[in-house]
């Protein structure tokens, strides 16, 4: 399991335990790593589900970072879950593909999510709101430019009364762009949002030509090109 480093001394979290449900040990590192820098304690981790409710179930945690995705949640006998009443905050790690599984029974409970790949600065975002008990619950999470907009819930986005019916990689490079709006982002900082991994240049052009020829129908343009840098998203710049 993850070796913990040592903890700052605490921020405005207060040095809050937290524990961690992931199955990929990649995805548990940044996590343990981001929430040590940001003043949380990791006090667990767990890579089944089965293994997650039960450290649960033996001890409380302030806050539970969980991937909703884990294959074995769904051969989980439901008498063994904790009810959501007894279940401290928790912020869900979830695909689109999985988001209709999670949201029915979000408003139950005091519980948040980030779509995956994971952007770290989002979920600790997230978490902060969460131990604030300012959950977003199943409102619909969106965020947006001017008049292009992203729906997390339904993982659609729409420039204007438009609808632009993104591919899922075009869906998460938006996201990330929208994410560090004004900001150039790094051919190497898509690659590894976009696709967890590195990809020639080539492939990441033609992804950023695919997602503009959508999002660019409609003047102003909002996609820009920084030669030998990168790209960004905003209002044409002077």
């Amino acid at each position: 399991m993850v070796n913990l480093v040592e903890k700052p001394s605490p921020s405005r979290t207060g040095g809050r335990d937290v524990l961690i449900v992931a199955g990929d040990p990649a995805e548990t590192d940044v996590l343990t790593t981001s929430l040590q820098l940001a003043g949380y304690t990791v006090a667990g981790t767990a890579d089944t589900g089965a293994e997650g409710i039960a450290r649960i179930t033996r001890r409380r945690f302030d806050l539970v970072v969980w991937d909703a995705t884990l294959p074995d949640l769904r051969d989980l006998d439901r008498g063994s879950r904790p009810a959501p009443a007894d279940l401290p905050p928790v912020l869900f790690l979830i695909t689109c593909d999985y988001l209709h599984t999670l949201l029915p029974g979000l408003g139950q409970r005091n519980a948040d999510y980030v779509t995956k790949p994971l952007r770290t600065t989002e979920a600790l975002a997230r978490a902060e709101l969460l131990l604030r008990g300012g959950s977003r619950g199943s409102g619909t999470a969106t965020t947006g430019y001017g008049d292009l907009v992203l729906d997390d819930a339904s993982c659609q986005a729409r420039r204007g009364p438009r609808p632009l019916g993104l591919t899922p990689a075009e869906y998460r490079l938006l996201k990330h762009l929208l994410a560090n709006a004004e900001r150039v982002v790094s051919k190497d900082q898509i690659s590894r949002h976009v696709w967890g991994d590195f990809r020639a240049s080539d492939a990441i052009e033609k992804l950023v030509s695919r997602l503009r020829h959508k999002v660019d129908q409609d003047a102003p343009a909002l996609i820009h090109t920084s030669r030998g840098f990168g790209y960004w998203l905003g209002l044409p710049r002077d």
